[in-house]
């Protein structure tokens, strides 16, 4: 799906062991400053010689000792082979193209979930576990289709997860009217995925009811799903059996006791295990079931694990030698210093 180029500037040494000879070269260098020419001619009192030699000569010493060292140190970093050169790696992701149903429907209400320990609905615990699996796969298109009554396309396929998250974070219930349509919501995802030239296309869906609308069948729609290699993972969320519901007003606003607590009245859930695994199996995917937040996120773990992102890596490097160089100014440095010391600073014994 996509192709990334990574370029590193590099250095390093290919005989670096060598570079312990500068141990050495303090011993080396205070030995050259110790030989030098035998003198020809003995004197009684060298004490005026000595004096002309330490302002004349002494400066001219230290100046070849420094061209020798320089140029020894240089021959040094020549034999450790100094070398440039750049690695570039080539990362191809080969992703999976992923649409996200969720249900929005009144009975998602349910406070039958926990987070950090406090009762919360269906829908924030699902937002939750949905906004981590978004973050752990950005090589992937991703999109949302909400739904109740009807479908309802929250974002298309994007890689701009922020974007995606942005929308995740306004779901509420409400904003569809009321109902369960599976059928139209595998038929939405669908057809958002069914032109698609990618490795893997797959429906991740989650309800906590039956469906109700008798347009499109969810078996009908998930052997539409299966004929263009479309996997459907089906989750059932929510507890079974009575659960506690919250009282609202008309505008969707939670009725309050004296306490300024919640009020709850009992409801029974109504999910439809049986079509989900139904719709799984045909579409060659698997169903879950999930009562509380740890084993939702669990679940899109699971999957996440399931269907990873295909990524190829590929590394390059190349590099050039520096050390004829080394060698070229090591030597020029080695024949100034022999050149003077023949003739600008020749020593007569």
């Amino acid at each position: 799906m996509g192709l990334q180029f990574y370029k590193f500037m590099l250095f390093q040494f290919a005989n670096p062991y060598f570079l312990l000879l500068f141990l050495a070269l303090p011993l080396f260098i205070f030995m050259l400053g110790k030989v030098g020419n035998r003198a020809a001619l003995k004197y009684s009192d060298v004490s005026l010689a000595k004096s002309v030699s330490n302002k004349i000569k002494s400066r001219a010493g230290n100046l070849l000792l420094v061209f020798k060292t320089i140029a020894l140190s240089l021959l040094i970093l020549a034999i450790a082979r100094p070398q440039f050169g750049e690695k570039i790696s080539n990362i191809e992701t080969e992703g999976i193209d992923i649409i996200l149903a969720i249900d929005l429907s009144s009975s998602m209400y349910a406070h039958d979930f926990l987070i950090d320990r406090k009762r919360v609905d269906r829908l924030s615990a699902v937002k939750k576990v949905v906004h981590e699996f978004i973050k752990k796969r950005p090589e992937d298109r991703i999109g949302i289709v909400a739904f109740a009554g009807a479908p309802y396309l929250v974002s298309p396929l994007t890689l701009n997860h922020d974007w995606l998250l942005q929308n995740l974070n306004r779901l509420k219930i409400g904003l569809i009217e009321d109902g369960t349509a599976i059928g139209k919501a595998i038929g939405t995802g669908v057809t958002r995925l069914k032109e698609l030239d990618s490795k893997s296309k797959i429906v991740i869906l989650l309800t906590d009811g039956a469906n109700n609308d008798t347009t499109i069948s969810p078996l009908i729609a998930a052997e539409a799903a299966e004929a263009f290699k479309i996997k459907i993972y089906t989750i059932a969320a929510g507890t079974e059996g009575i659960i506690p519901y919250p009282i609202l007003d008309r505008n969707q606003n939670y009725q309050l006791d004296s306490m300024g607590n919640k009020q709850f009245h009992r409801s029974e859930s109504d999910i439809d295990t049986k079509t989900l695994a139904e719709i799984s199996k045909i579409t060659n995917a698997k169903s879950y079931r999930a009562k509380d937040t740890e084993r939702l996120a669990k679940i899109y773990k699971e999957i996440d694990q399931l269907e990873k992102t295909e990524v190829k890596l590929t590394v390059k490097a190349s590099f050039n030698d520096f050390f004829p160089y080394l060698l070229l100014l090591s030597t020029i440095l080695l024949l100034t210093e022999w050149v003077l010391a023949q003739t600008i600073y020749k020593s007569f014994p």
